[in-house]
């Protein structure tokens, strides 16, 4: 039984997330977009004040972030293949984005844990900027442009977060208030459509970015399904980069646990207990940071409700 098969009638539940909660990755992504938003809003604010310039701010900053589409300047800015994921200056591409991610990442970081979300939304971010690239070089009306174009957004990032959750998740509906809900994958549905009939539009090249973000995020559940975690090999250079700054912490002794949310009512979470199989209970949380709380049995289920009960 694949990944998308043990999830098709997936309900998540009620989690509270915080901006700035620790040990969250969807919280991470969705707070330093908002981070880079904030910074470069505030830079052309600044520029705007003092020199009422949008182009000296396109050429002093922006060109630091965005990302080009000539490969003459993109191997003088090559960070710009990372930074242009994650920046946004439009205030309705931003929400639209930020809402998007946050409705699939959610689903996504739900069934498959903590490590795969990251690697899923910098795969399709990477992917988006070859096609990007690619379609300047390879479709003829547009290669007269590719000297000054350049892209920015988390748009084919997101896509790939969105596309994966829907492989995962097909039956999960939004709005379901709404005469039962709409099946997310008629959302993506529609939304890859529209990228698709701008192929045919002068922007072809970031309808094809964001298509390729799907394909990234369907390539990673497609191997993922086949026992292939396109996942590990990024956590473990995560890994090694937090131990080369900062050798007090022994990030590979242990992988980071996730957080458990169960429905306790209104009484307080579950805080482990020497009374309890600590081993056990610790067993359990690292498979849940691994492989999603979905993946656990009734029994391990069932022992961490017990856990929680017994420390009230």
């Amino acid at each position: 039984m694949g990944e998308s098969d043990r999830y098709s009638e997936y309900k998540p539940q009620k989690h509270r997330f915080i901006l700035g909660q620790a040990g969250n990755p969807l919280v991470s992504l969705v707070t330093l977009n908002i981070i880079f938003f904030i910074l470069l809003i505030t830079i052309r604010l600044i520029f705007f004040l003092f020199q009422s310039n949008e182009i000296a701010f396109n050429q002093q900053v922006m060109q630091y972030f965005q990302m080009p589409a000539q490969l003459s300047k993109l191997v003088l800015v090559p960070w710009t293949v990372i930074t242009y994921m994650f920046c946004q200056t439009g205030v309705i591409n931003m929400l639209s984005n930020m809402l998007w991610l946050w409705a699939f990442g959610f689903i996504l970081q739900e069934l498959t844990g903590n490590k795969k979300i990251i690697p899923v939304y910098i795969y399709g971010g990477l992917t988006g900027a070859l096609f990007f690239i690619v379609s300047y070089y390879v479709i003829p009306p547009l290669k007269p442009a590719v000297g000054y174009a350049a892209i920015m957004g988390s748009n084919a990032a997101t896509m790939a977060v969105a596309t994966a959750a829907t492989m995962l998740a097909p039956g999960y509906r939004f709005f379901r208030n709404l005469g039962g809900g709409i099946p997310i994958w008629v959302l993506l549905l529609v939304y890859i459509l529209i990228d698709y009939a701008g192929i045919a539009t002068m922007g072809a090249a970031f309808s094809l970015s964001h298509l390729g973000g799907a394909l990234a995020g369907f390539l990673f559940i497609f191997l993922l399904n086949r026992n292939v975690d396109g996942s590990i090999w990024m956590n473990k250079f995560y890994q090694f980069m937090a131990n080369l700054f900062s050798p007090s912490k022994k990030y590979n002794q242990k992988p980071i646990r996730e957080k458990v949310f169960y429905n306790t009512g209104n009484r307080a979470p579950y805080k482990k207990s020497i009374n309890l199989t600590q081993n056990r209970v610790d067993e359990i949380l690292d498979k849940i940071n691994q492989k999603g709380y979905s993946n656990l049995t009734e029994e391990e289920k069932n022992i961490l409700k017990r856990a929680s009960e017994e420390e009230l």
